[in-house]
């Protein structure tokens, strides 16, 4: 073998790992990136879903962390509702139902947006 042959093979197999390295950070890079989608589509999906199907008891709030306005939906739903024979739960159930339709129809990125980086506690 040549000089020239072995200087290319070295600066060939030094190119070779460091493509490799940075394919890995990048692969890593990427991966993390997917989990945290995965993780907020399925806090999406599971608020939209308590917000429908148990919205007066505000536990969809709870999910996204808006720990106040869970309970004031829990607390109008229990105290008004007692008081006005259900209809103040009933408010609250519908508050809910709109509020899960909401979620569910937003795109991912949005809802990310909107509800987790911008924390849009109402509608």
């Amino acid at each position: 073998m040549s000089e020239n042959e072995k200087d290319f093979e070295g600066k060939a197999k030094q190119f070779a790992k460091e493509t490799s390295d940075e394919a890995k950070k990048t692969a890593n890079e990427f991966s993390e990136g997917v989990k945290d989608a995965l993780n907020q589509d399925n806090k999406k999906i599971l608020a939209g879903i308590l917000a429908i199907v148990v919205g007066a008891l505000g536990i969809h709030k709870f999910i996204l962390g808006y720990n106040k306005e869970g309970v004031i939906m829990l607390a109008v739903s229990i105290v008004l509702g007692a008081f006005t024979c259900g209809a103040g739960a009933g408010l609250m159930g519908i508050v809910g139902l709109i509020e899960g339709i909401i979620y569910l129809t937003k795109s991912d990125e949005e809802f990310y947006n909107t509800y987790q980086v911008g924390k849009k506690a109402w509608f």
